[in-house]
């Protein structure tokens, strides 16, 4: 008799979830908008309801303007947390969507495919071997700061969000850096799964062209080889089914000439501020997908549901190709430190040689234009038009630096030590004081940046010449050793020469201030001491004087000139890095020092 009722309640739950009405917000509308904040957590927290047991919904956070951060987790069987992923052999994927609001196919997509896993029964296996983290929307405050003028380029939805959150910052350029409070929180939600593949959605400026999308993911220069060869070869497999569906990709186009696509493709160069270069410093892939902005709203959202949808069938098929891939560059990062003859490259260059590309373009009219004084390139969709262009997206690594066995932090760089928390970069504090000498830096003749960018000046150019230093470190200065699987993030923010380090975003500009000077009377005699006592400097002096007439007639710069060469200027170690470089006897003299245990990060919001 149990199994008669048993199947009468199934009968009636299928009935009522067929009964019940699942269309999105967006398509209601037939994708004409794209629904509030409010309206889309109202929409996953019916799914919820109806799907206990596949999604969960979570807080990681809470934006400048009050409103929570939500994420949620989907998984076949009920596995929400990260332990049960790891402990089961689950892959981790991210998903997210609005870091730029008014880009936001990737929310509208992300409900219908929730919707088709968990309650319509679409796709009832999609995540048996993997558990989804989706982020609807990144920047809550931006999305919710929407206008029908927010995006001159685009083709709908009738109001987007806005690019910069409320304290006006682009998220997409913050991985590193984490200055707003929403990547703060995204780092600890990143923490908290370490998920082994990333994908951020997107939508395009730029070019009109066939395409419905287009991809980009990290340089192989910059991954690891196993991470690399996973990536491309999950694109590989996947892009044939995704053309199948109806739709056309490409990789990204970074054009070298707006007014002229035919004249080729290069690399944007991403980096550490962006997702991809981000995660590829945790050594994990990832992926940036840029719906084409000129294409109907309904396309480009279909277009990141099927591919979404793709992409997870060709993970959950079979994870255990990632989960060793991201294993074994975490490995491999550990291992290096015991090489002393590893290189990491800090910055890259475009490689000069290029390949060949077939582009699927319209054809264009470039016009001189009395407005701007420049070309007018116009296109016409109605002549669709392949061109065989050239390709300049390889990139080769530039300079390079040797990891040292540890960076030691004093421990008044607060805002180095907190950021290094921030990403999970393990740490050790010293117990007590102790006198240390390692390798560092001296900087010189900075330049800044003449506007902000991202609410910085950032440094522009510095020399920076190696040196050996002797420091006292006091009590809780921080070593970072780099036998640990965040080392390549600790090297970004460390190293003076790395694009995104903390002195290029002028978090140490203090650094190169003086703080002492001397008056004018007092240097006037202190210049005449040192003249009679060393006569090349005199020379020296007398040289500067007849070649540089700004010089010559600057009294201020002449007793300065003098004042930077006596002691009573180099005592306060202008240009001094104040991170310093320890080699493995340093390292293990240090850590002979009463220590406390390793640093904790932040603490990760209860997930």
């Amino acid at each position: 008799m149990l199994r008669p009722i048993l199947a009468g309640m199934l009968g009636l739950a299928a009935l009522g979830t067929q009964a019940t009405d699942w269309t999105t917000p967006a398509e209601a509308t037939h994708f004409r908008t794209t629904p509030s904040y409010a309206d889309t957590i109202a929409y996953l927290e019916r799914l919820q309801r109806a799907a206990p047991d596949k999604l969960k919904l979570v807080t990681f956070g809470t934006t400048p303007e009050g409103r929570p951060m939500t994420a949620v987790i989907a998984s076949g069987d009920g596995t929400f947390d990260p332990a049960a992923a790891r402990a089961a052999h689950k892959a981790v994927v991210l998903l997210q969507a609005g870091i730029h609001p008014g880009e936001i196919e990737g929310k509208d997509a992300g409900l219908m495919l929730l919707r088709d896993i968990a309650v319509t029964g679409k796709w009832p296996h999609l995540l048996d071997h993997v558990v989804l983290v989706f982020i609807p929307v990144f920047s809550v405050d931006g999305h919710e700061n929407s206008s029908p003028y927010h995006r001159i380029n685009q083709n709908g939805p009738e109001r987007q969000g806005f690019r910069g959150q409320s304290q006006y910052l682009n998220l997409n350029r913050d991985y590193i850096k984490a200055d707003a409070p929403e990547m703060r929180d995204w780092l600890a939600l990143w923490r908290h799964w370490l998920p082994d593949f990333l994908i951020d959605v997107h939508t395009t400026d730029g070019a009109d062209y066939q395409y419905d999308l287009t991809w980009y993911t990290e340089d192989p220069h910059k991954l690891d080889p196993g991470v690399s060869a996973w990536q491309q070869a999950l694109m590989d497999r996947t892009l044939p089914a995704y053309q199948k569906r109806g739709h056309l990709a490409s990789i990204y186009l970074e054009f070298k000439d707006g007014r002229d696509p035919t004249r080729g493709i290069t690399n944007f160069g991403s980096g550490p501020r962006f997702s991809t270069g981000y995660a590829a410093l945790q050594n994990r892939p990832a992926l940036l997908i840029e719906t084409h902005m000129l294409k109907p709203y309904a396309v480009r959202v279909r277009a990141v549901y099927d591919l979404v949808q793709l992409l997870l069938a060709r993970i959950d098929a079979d994870p255990k190709p990632l989960l060793a891939a991201d294993a074994a560059a975490d490995a491999r990062v550990v291992a290096r430190a015991s090489r002393p003859d590893a290189r990491v490259p800090l910055t890259f260059k475009l490689s000069p040689e290029s390949t060949s590309y077939a582009f699927k373009g319209y054809e264009f009219t470039v016009t001189p234009s009395d407005i701007s004084g420049a070309g007018w390139i116009r296109y016409d969709p109605s002549k669709p038009r392949t061109w065989t262009i050239p390709n300049w997206n390889t990139l080769l690594p530039d300079l390079s630096v040797t990891p040292p066995a540890a960076y030691v932090v004093p421990a008044q760089w607060t805002a180095v030590i907190d950021r290094l928390a921030a990403h999970g970069v393990a740490m050790q504090r010293l117990g007590r004081a102790a006198t240390v000498t390692a390798g560092g830096y001296r900087l010189d003749h900075p330049v800044w940046a003449e506007t902000p960018f991202e609410g910085h000046h950032m440094l522009r150019t510095v020399d920076v010449a190696p040196v050996t230093r002797t420091v006292t470190l006091p009590p809780d200065s921080v070593i970072v050793p780099m036998d640990q699987r965040a080392a390549n993030v600790a090297i970004e923010l460390l190293e003076p020469q790395a694009p995104d380090s903390l002195l290029r975003w002028g978090y140490l500009d203090a650094v190169f201030e003086a703080k002492e000077y001397g008056e004018p009377r007092v240097l006037e005699k202190l210049a005449r001491d040192m003249l009679a006592r060393d006569r090349e400097l005199e020379a020296a002096f007398r040289q500067r004087l007849a070649t540089d007439p700004a010089f010559a007639a600057d009294p201020r710069a002449r007793l300065e000139w003098f004042y930077r060469r006596s002691p009573w200027y180099t005592a306060q170690d202008v240009g001094a890095y104040p991170v310093l470089r320890l080699d493995s006897a340093g390292l293990g003299a240090l850590r002979s020092e009463p220590a406390d245990v390793d640093r904790a990060p932040p603490p990760t919001p209860d997930l």
